[in-house]
């Protein structure tokens, strides 16, 4: 999706949703070399686009009703699966110093 498509979906201004994308991506939750690129839009304009991981991870991120719509629609989603196993990884990366 291209930003102003997100714009309109989850109810911000341009601002807003840069600024959630900026920390998504500062905190290492997603990473933007996998999920945008940029593309054509129109002839000479360029636009970024963003994949499915980004517009979830949003949802989360922004606090409009749109959003929240959206978050209960992937909630739900997920635990109307069929499957009756929803699988996660939890890597826990515990790095101490060990004084002698």
């Amino acid at each position: 999706m291209s930003e102003m498509e997100l714009v309109e979906m989850f109810g911000v201004i341009a601002p807003t949703l840069r600024a959630a994308i900026r920390a998504i991506y500062k905190s290492e939750t997603l990473n933007p070399v996998s999920t945008q690129r940029c593309d054509l839009a129109m002839p000479k304009n360029w636009a970024t686009f963003y994949n499915l991981e980004v517009v979830i991870a949003l949802a989360f991120r922004l606090n409009t009703y749109e959003a929240s719509r959206i978050r209960q629609n992937v909630l739900e989603g997920i635990c109307q699966r069929k499957e009756n196993i929803v699988s996660f990884l939890i890597s826990l990366n515990n790095q101490q110093n060990i004084s002698s």
